[in-house]
């Protein structure tokens, strides 16, 4: 079989040279005799670990000495929680700004523990799936904060511009968009991403929050949620993910080779383009969504005779081209193509799909 392209949403594929390095030293890293999973988190090996990966990570996204950057436990959808319990105090509400599943469940999880809001910003416009104005949105002035989620892994929409906020602290859940393109980090109040799709395996989380947005927190928070205890303790509070934290670091070392955010940016757009183009030029295969929205690192796609989609599957994972069913949710196909997918995996996706079309119209 050829190479193994996959196109899973996560967790997802990482760089084939950290996972080569880390199989080097998996048994014996640098020398210690032990996995670097083994260990102690406060010892002077991995507090270097820790604190390079961080380094890189600010040096990456130019992140500002006044915010704080976190390493947690707990995925998104553990800081669907975290978010309000930390930012959102008894009286005030806050502002979710649903664009697809992702946000519509943070909203649902935050509703909880305080008064939010609900604003719907997707609408149909001939047909395709479009993302209302930021200046459309109605947003609360008086709001505690803003949350949206810039790229929806399910449906496969991205919002490109960083919304006005006018002051309100805006939150942004970016776990599958993150160091896929450059953004100003001054604009956010809070971004928060897991990192099994652009940053490492499944079960580390990154947090990185304004340091005036800490010490807000409602008095029920779990310590283990707390951004300003997690701060104060180096996001070491607890035992953290260690061996995540590591294969995160080799990661952004992979990414400063590579160019950086500004050098993975231009392939990734490289890759979407080539994706897209050829769906958009196919009477076989489609998408809906209106290209400003569409996202470079999710692209859904549904074949024009459905009854094909079992078969387009089987002859897909036989080109070794993995994890394309389309969510549950909205059906079809989705090549969710993160940092790490090459662009050979684009092209060997193209090239399948231009074969099955052949053998398959009509």
């Amino acid at each position: 079989m050829s190479q193994i392209f996959n196109f899973c949403a996560g967790p997802a594929m990482l760089p084939c040279e950290v996972m080569e390095k880390a199989q080097a030293e998996f048994v014996n890293w640098q020398g210690t005799g032990s996995s670097v999973m083994e260990l102690s988190h406060r010892s002077k090996e991995f507090m270097a670990v820790a604190a390079k990966a961080e380094a890189d990570l600010r040096d990456l996204m130019a992140i500002p000495d006044n915010y704080s950057v976190l390493f947690c436990h707990g995925g998104g959808r553990g800081q669907f929680s975290a978010v309000p319990l930390n930012l959102l105090p008894k009286g005030k509400t806050a502002d979710y700004i649903i664009s697809g599943s992702w946000s519509k469940a943070a909203a649902s999880e935050a509703g909880k523990y305080g008064e939010i809001k609900y604003i719907d910003v997707v609408t149909k416009v001939e047909g395709e799936t479009h993302v209302l104005s930021s200046k459309e949105w109605g947003l609360n002035p008086n709001a505690a904060f803003v949350h949206y989620c810039p790229n929806e892994t399910v449906d496969g929409i991205e919002m490109f511009d960083i919304p006005e906020t006018n002051g309100v602290p805006l939150i942004a859940d970016m776990s599958s968009t993150i160091l896929s393109h450059e953004i100003d980090v001054t604009k956010f109040g809070l971004i928060y991403a897991g990192a099994q799709k652009n940053i490492g395996p499944s079960g580390l989380t990154i947090v990185i929050v304004r340091n005036d947005l800490l010490g807000h927190a409602q008095l029920a928070t779990p310590s283990i949620i707390n951004y300003q205890v997690l701060a104060e303790n180096d996001s070491m509070y607890n035992t953290p993910p260690t061996y995540a934290w590591y294969l995160a670091g080799l990661v952004f070392e992979w990414l400063k080779a590579v160019g950086g955010v500004a050098g993975i940016q231009k392939i990734n757009k490289q890759k979407a383009e080539i994706l897209y183009s050829y769906i958009d030029n196919s009477e076989f295969y489609q998408n809906h969504i209106e290209p400003k929205f569409r996202s470079l690192m999710n692209v859904p796609f549904w074949l024009t005779d459905e009854t094909l989609n079992t078969e387009f599957l089987k002859q897909a994972e036989a080109q070794g081209l993995m994890a394309l069913k389309g969510h549950r949710i909205v059906g079809g196909m989705r090549a969710s193509i993160y940092n790490a997918m090459p662009l050979a995996g684009i092209q060997a996706l193209v090239a399948f799909m231009k074969d099955f079309s052949a053998e398959n119209s009509k």
